[in-house]
């Protein structure tokens, strides 16, 4: 029943997608990570302007699923089971992804490597952070932005803050509150390589 709940989702988020890029023969699977505030969106846009990706944005997609998030364990567990799985199917497709969520855990970036590796396609990880008293700043702003779809605050910031893992496979950081450019032309090289 749970496979069935996962498919079906994931067909609801690829339903969800505008605009995919055209398929290319080597697609490319960035996963972008890093705490609530941190700048991943705005990154993974910035990212997804130079070079034709679709970003599977965690927030906006659990907002496909939920109309009210819970943000709990299960609605996690649901959203990112059908995100694992709608990955599959467009790298499958040639469709090269950006998926920007918080990986924090090698347990939860795992399946990422797992997809890779079976899919034998390219793997580029990146760690995105900022100064505390800037995301606190970032956060604060927010709250009245209509166009944030996320649901994390300073408090959600501090909580998820203790359960970061290193990234244990090759991976680029960057901090947003600096200007992060020769690590964005870095990336796109290294895509066009492929």
């Amino acid at each position: 029943m749970e496979k069935i709940q996962a498919l079906s989702d994931a067909d609801k988020l690829y339903s969800s997608l505008k605009d995919l890029p055209e398929p290319v023969a080597n697609p490319v699977l960035v996963v972008v990570c890093g705490l609530p505030g941190t700048g991943k969106s705005y990154f993974s846009k910035k990212l997804s302007e130079r070079l034709p990706f679709v970003v599977l944005e965690s927030d906006v997609l659990r907002r496909v699923l939920n109309k009210v998030p819970k943000y709990d364990r299960s609605e996690n567990a649901r959203l990112f089971q059908a995100i694992y799985l709608l990955s599959e199917k467009l790298l499958k497709e040639g469709v090269p992804i950006i998926v920007d969520a918080t990986n924090l855990t090698e347990k939860h970036r795992r399946r990422y490597y797992d997809i890779s590796d079976k899919l034998g396609v390219k793997l580029i990880m990146v760690q995105v952070d900022a100064p505390p008293s800037i995301v606190e700043g970032r956060l604060r702003n927010r709250i009245n932005d209509e166009e944030n779809s996320s649901g994390a605050d300073w408090k959600v910031y501090q909580k998820m803050k203790k359960s970061v893992d290193k990234i244990k496979r090759k991976h680029y950081a960057l901090d947003t509150s600096i200007d992060y450019t020769p690590v964005l032309e870095k990336i796109i090289e290294e895509v066009k390589m492929i």
